[in-house]
């Protein structure tokens, strides 16, 4: 069991602007529909990018630059929110796949910063995001098993199995929340200024929906470690 995710002072050290939120939910379930808590973020999404495309936020250009430091090309590994509001744009709407991932989706996109959501029972021990040693096991949803590449940035546990790949790029299999997912962990990231205090925003109003949604579910309060 974990109750928080750690940061590899390496990567503390190379994005210094970094700022997280972490926060542990459990006794939730598939059951719930989400729409109405959901609603307001995206509304929110939909009037940002009537004004500017997805790739103009100082949220995503920030993203964007961590890419490139990484030597990997921008418009093709897009951080997760950046996928998400791409797809806002050109398909009006996000895609339905478990209330608590729609939550996490919506918030997303509402703030244009990426939210990781892992099924806690499914991770060994503690998690932390560093760079990738190279042995580690990632399997995607494609159930295809690879090692990601050396000092690649990824969310690894204590058995040295990869979570998700190229920071907020790629989310893999193994934590992946499904219907029977009770407790989850929700990590989200941001570098572009401001981002302490969006983060706290964030933190708000990703735990009011949470609790809108699953009304008797233990929401842990919102930590920024």
């Amino acid at each position: 069991m974990i109750s928080h995710s750690t940061r590899a002072e390496v990567v503390r050290s190379a994005f210094p602007t970094l700022a997280c939120g972490v926060v542990q939910v459990g006794g939730i379930s598939a059951a719930p529909d989400a729409s109405v808590a959901i609603r307001p973020h995206v509304d929110r999404a939909r009037e940002r990018l009537a004004h500017q495309s997805e790739g103009d936020l100082p949220e995503i250009q920030a993203w964007r630059r961590v890419v490139s430091v990484m030597g990997l090309k921008p418009t093709q590994y897009r951080c997760a929110s950046e996928a998400l509001l791409r797809r806002l744009r050109k398909e009006g709407t996000l895609p339905s796949l478990h209330p608590l991932i729609d939550v996490c989706n919506a918030v997303s996109v509402g703030f244009a910063i990426p939210i990781a959501v892992f099924d806690i029972e499914k991770v060994d021990g503690g998690l932390s995001v560093r760079p990738a040693q190279g042995n580690e096991r990632y399997v995607s949803f494609s159930g295809t098993i690879k090692a990601p590449e050396a000092g690649e940035i990824i969310f690894a546990d204590d058995a040295g199995r990869a979570h998700a790949r190229r920071w907020t790029n790629r989310h893999g299999q193994i934590s992946a929340v499904g219907t029977h997912t009770m407790d989850a962990l929700i990590v989200a990231e941001a570098l572009h200024p401001h981002s302490p205090s969006d983060m706290e925003h964030l933190g708000f109003s990703l735990c009011e929906a949470v609790r809108a949604v699953w009304p008797k579910a233990m929401v842990k309060d919102w930590s920024t470690p």
